[in-house]
């Protein structure tokens, strides 16, 4: 064999390139079908763990980002001293194996966590916090910044295979990621509701493991140690761009008024929409799937990106505005378009992104790396501002408006934080400074959804935005972001006074997790005794007032006792124990997070703040045949003794329900003559308010007269096993009510 054959069989083949960028598109597909995966799940995990807190929340999603954040910038950094020595498709496939491996490890670490704090014994929600926030940063920045490394890090390997490509190689990851996020938004939902959190955590690790070994062969396949050699004497530096350092403050915005503005669309979109988990990820779909046609657009025609961009700062304003056009109730858009305002502001920041981005860092991770590291920061702190310190004081139309102001300033000078363009002269001022009065305009114009009930109080904090009106042949009603809590009715009153008139001794305190319009803590208080009421709402007790005129002077007793916190949070944190928890968990059933009151993880709690023959009365509001199965059954696994009783047709309620009552004790079957003997006059009078030309053992005997065995429940659906926090089958129900089997 001659030396030039010898040759030839040593230097491995490369692949084409386009065969080659189409493995690396592959790649951030599904890297960005598996990160949004492990965010849903993860944070569905931290607040079965530590608590459905907005506080709570926002500790996570921020972790979560800062992860993202801080991997992007580190691993800019390290390659920059050594991307001429390092193989980039090999580090690839190690980041994808760690995050491959986070997957099975996050689960236990808060479980770990949560048996720390536990264990610590800290009761004070500020310390709380400040531990549960640390275990958190702990358990997930690690690996979150895995998944931010791996942008630089293919940079780099394309840098090195594919050196033609590499100055517009972060917007090429860029649109297969938010394309694989788009479709991680919607498909993990359907993954979840047939086998789980954690069989889907499993998924989306071998996922990961597959994209490291698919690396791996790669990288054998194109010859990385060949091209890194042959890229050794040109590193990758780009010259200094146009537009300079402001390119970056341009990324911070993008991202803080993205964000900042989801956490305002939630609240617009949730009254007609529901509070259902399909919602909230109907919204972050509409929004990845816009964020993709626009990158799309600038990637096909990003040779003339310079000369399009400055239309959409220009446009950008108004744009962001939109949304109050959709979901204002005047205008009564069907309910599937009134999330359609987003799209444009989302398309336009997919293409404004990756542009400045690419435009910036011209194919250098490293500064690729700083950049989408200062966009995460934009991501980080917009919803924090937006939430917490301009939700609670101004409204959404004002956000909004607020929000579009960085936009509004960049298009009155868009040379200046763009740079002169040589392809076509700046807009003139006219068109430039057209948007700020529009804005205006449509701020004003546009009405919130509390325009529909004229003399509603509303009351706004960063949990939600909570109404109460008065609603004509209907009566007084409770809405949070929209969705209707409760009414006045007498079937919350038994919550109370059927549990407190089962127990064989006097009781001495009670607990109400979930407040709502306060008639089931107003009717424990009626017996005389301490009571405790848990809400996580905080506006939701301050209009206790409005619908029970004592509901002031009630609060200021020193029998009551108000903590605003999660109901489930504060019995793992508490040392008190109660003669009767009572619960009622919002409405309607298939609420985001409410299965965390319905589950066997829950019960468990409860039973160590009941006294030894306390009793829980739980409400169930409805529910198809496998959510009343697996709640029942979640019940009978939890407790020896439990009863059930179909809802009493009062007057004022008109939607069915379950009461169920469960103790370490048997319940004692009493009739409604026997329970009213036991209750003190005030407790009567306060269970008769509304019950005008009856008594209160007919009453009580429209609820004890409707009993049935809980296992008829479980019954209906035998294959349906105990409600638990893994499974909740209650908030997860596409694939079977599609099938048919979601039957009342």
């Amino acid at each position: 064999m001659n030396t030039e054959v010898q040759l030839r069989e040593a230097v491995p083949v490369r692949l084409p390139d386009h065969r080659g960028l189409r493995w690396f598109f592959v790649f951030f597909f599904v890297s960005g079908f598996c990160s949004i995966l492990y965010e849903i799940i993860w944070l569905r995990l931290a607040m079965a763990s530590f608590g459905v807190t907005t506080a709570l929340v926002s500790i996570v999603i921020s972790v979560f980002m800062a992860g993202l954040g801080l991997g992007s910038w580190a691993s800019g950094r390290f390659l920059r001293a050594r991307e001429t020595k390092i193989p980039g498709l090999r580090l690839y496939a190690l980041t994808e194996l760690l995050i491959g491996i986070s997957a099975l490890l996050v689960p236990h670490l808060l479980l770990w966590g949560r048996a720390l704090l536990e264990h610590l014994g800290i009761n004070s929600s500020l310390p709380y916090y400040l531990a549960s926030g640390l275990w958190i940063a702990i358990a997930l920045i690690p690996w979150c910044a895995c998944m931010g490394a791996t942008i630089p890090v293919a940079m780099l390997a394309i840098g090195q295979s594919f050196r033609e490509s590499a100055g517009r190689s972060f917007s090429f990851l860029y649109v297969a990621n938010v394309l694989g996020a788009m479709l991680g938004a919607i498909l993990p939902l359907l993954v979840i509701e047939l086998y789980g959190f954690r069989a889907t955590l499993r998924l989306g690790a071998v996922l990961n493991f597959l994209l490291a070994g698919s690396a791996l062969l790669l990288s054998s396949k194109i010859g990385l140690a060949d091209a890194t050699r042959q890229t050794s004497s040109t590193p990758l530096r780009p010259p200094l761009t146009t537009g300079g350092s402001r390119l970056l403050v341009l990324l911070f915005i993008t991202g803080f008024t993205s964000m900042g503005m989801e956490v305002v669309w939630i609240r617009q979109f949730t009254p007609y929409l529901g509070n259902a988990v399909y919602t909230f990820a109907s919204i972050l779909a509409l929004y990845l799937a816009s964020t993709f046609v626009g990158s799309r657009i600038y990637r096909v025609r990003s040779s003339q990106s310079g000369r399009q961009a400055r239309p959409l700062w220009i446009l950008l304003g108004i744009f962001a505005m939109l949304p109050l056009l959709t979901a204002d109730p005047q205008l009564r858009f069907p309910k599937l378009l009134v999330t359609l305002g987003i799209v444009p502001f989302s398309a336009a920041l997919g293409f404004i992104t990756p542009m400045l981005v690419d435009r910036w860092s011209q194919g250098d991770p490293d500064k690729a790396g700083s950049a989408y590291a200062v966009n995460v920061l934009g991501c980080i702190l917009g919803p924090l501002v937006s939430g917490f310190l301009l939700l609670p004081f101004i409204g959404e139309r004002w956000v909004l408006f607020v929000l579009a102001i960085p936009f509004l300033a960049v298009s009155m000078n868009l040379d200046w934080w763009l740079g002169s363009d040589p392809l076509g002269a700046t807009p003139k001022k006219l068109v430039r400074y057209a948007p700020i009065p529009l804005c205006f305009a449509l701020v004003l114009m546009a009405q919130d959804y509390d325009v529909r009930f004229p003399g509603a109080k509303v009351l706004r904090d960063s949990t939600a935005t909570v109404m109460a009106v008065q609603i004509p042949t209907l009566g007084k009603r409770l809405l949070v972001n929209g969705v209707g809590m409760t009414e006045l009715s007498t079937i919350t009153k038994i919550m109370a006074h059927l549990p407190l008139a089962s127990l064989d001794h006097a009781p001495q305190n009670g607990l109400v997790i979930c407040f709502g319009m306060g008639t089931a803590y107003r009717s424990l208080l009626s017996w005389g005794i301490s009571g405790t009421a848990v809400e996580l709402v905080p506006s939701v007790p301050k209009l206790f007032g409005y619908f029970h005129p004592d509901g002031p002077q009630l609060l200021q007793s020193p029998l009551s006792h108000l903590v605003i916190d999660d109901g489930r949070r504060y019995l793992e944190r508490t040392s008190d124990q109660y003669d009767i928890i009572t619960l009622d968990p919002p409405p309607p059933v298939q609420s985001a997070g409410s299965s965390m009151l319905y589950s066997v993880e829950f019960y468990s709690a409860a039973k160590q703040r009941l006294r030894t023959d306390g009793i829980l009365q739980q409400w169930l509001p409805g529910g198809d045949a496998v959510v009343r199965a697996a709640v029942a059954r979640a019940l009978l696994q939890s407790f020896p003794y439990v009863r059930s009783f179909h809802s009493a047709n009062f007057i004022s309620l008109k939607l069915g329900g379950t009461y169920f009552l469960a103790s370490n004790q048997p319940i004692q079957m009493r009739a409604g003559v026997e329970l009213a003997a036991r209750m003190p006059q005030s407790a009567i009078a306060d269970l008769m308010e509304w019950s005008h030309g009856s008594s209160a053992a007919a009453v009580l005997d429209t609820v004890v007269q409707n009993e049935f065995a809980p296992q008829e429940f479980a019954a209906d659906a035998v294959e349906t096993s105990a409600l638990h926090d893994d499974k909740p089958v209650n908030e997860y129900y596409v694939l079977r009510k599609s099938s048919g089997h979601a039957k009342p």
